[in-house]
């Protein structure tokens, strides 16, 4: 088992699941890391193992998966993610964070990150010159903007924001900003789109974001959308795709942290102390932050690390 002690940050937004820091213990039957290693835990603290899904690197898709808070662990104890000082993970289901990334920039991709990463890769929306969509610009949103542009893809960010523009276009280095609810805006770009990633977890219309894909275009759900109105017929006349997506395996969590390092990829954040929780809470359903928050913990807690 590995001890990874001095987990410096985790981000607000994503309750605990986004965990990074410094290993200072390892049992003796480690043979993945070392005391001292960057690393990394994300939503999973374990799986059946057994599974076509485990068998296939999937362990995201696993029925038996062990979440790393809020559930019951194999021991019967509940895991409480990454408000704490320390923990405990099997080096099966932690991640190792390249040294070009820095840890607090790194964290929101173990949740964030991946869940743009990973519907990108698995549906061809990572080859060069594709038109690529992103669907609202929050804290998932900018990071499938960065992802699909480090992929060489020209990005179209759509939003019902109009005040999101210049950050979408000068600091995100998206292609083109189109206002959702502006007819002619969208009517620009009708059929132009060889998917999208829709990051909006409010309920939204579809019918509009399918006009904008080509024939055979894939529209990927990521936001937790509580209802959904399907139009069918856009779909079978264009042989059009909506699918949904759900973070990645260790396997490709990896392969993200990598290519992230290598490209430059980081989340926007805005590190906070510990006992700034509560108003960061009452900030974010005000969707005043950009674009997360993540927790120092051990410069809160005192650490000497």
């Amino acid at each position: 088992m590995i001890g990874s002690g001095d987990r410096r940050r985790n981000s607000v937004g994503e309750l605990r699941h986004e965990i990074v820091g410094k290993i200072t213990e390892v049992g003796n039957k480690v043979a993945k890391f070392k005391i001292g290693d960057k690393v990394g835990v994300g939503i999973i603290l374990d799986s059946c193992r057994s599974c076509q899904n485990c068998a296939n690197n999937l362990e995201n898709y696993c029925p038996k998966k062990i979440p790393t808070y809020g559930f019951k662990n194999t021991d019967g104890t509940v895991t409480y993610g990454g408000f704490s000082d320390s923990m405990v993970a099997h080096e099966d289901f932690v991640v190792r964070i390249p040294d070009g990334l820095p840890l607090d920039a790194a964290a929101p991709l173990l949740c964030a990150g991946i869940t743009v990463y990973s519907p990108l890769r698995y549906f061809g929306l990572d080859k060069l010159g594709l038109h690529v969509g992103v669907v609202g610009l929050g804290g998932v949103g900018h990071l499938a903007v960065k992802f699909a542009k480090a992929f060489g893809a020209k990005v179209t960010v759509v939003s019902t924001s109009p005040s999101k523009k210049k950050e979408a276009l000068e600091n995100l280095g998206a292609d083109s900003f189109v206002i959702s609810t502006d007819q002619d805006q969208m009517q620009g770009v009708i059929g132009t789109m060889d998917g999208i990633i829709d990051t909006v977890s409010a309920v939204h219309p579809l019918l509009p974001l399918l006009t904008l894909l080509k024939s055979h275009g894939k529209l990927v759900l990521v936001g937790v959308v509580p209802k959904l109105e399907l139009p069918v017929f856009p779909l079978i006349m264009e042989r059009r795709l909506i699918a949904g997506s759900s973070v990645g395996g260790l396997k490709e969590t990896q392969e993200m942290l990598e290519f992230a390092a290598e490209h430059n990829v980081k989340a926007d954040i805005e590190v906070i102390p510990m006992d700034y929780v509560n108003t960061a809470m009452e900030r974010l359903l005000k969707a005043d932050v950009k674009y997360r928050f993540v927790i120092d913990i051990a410069n809160t807690l005192g650490s000497t690390s």
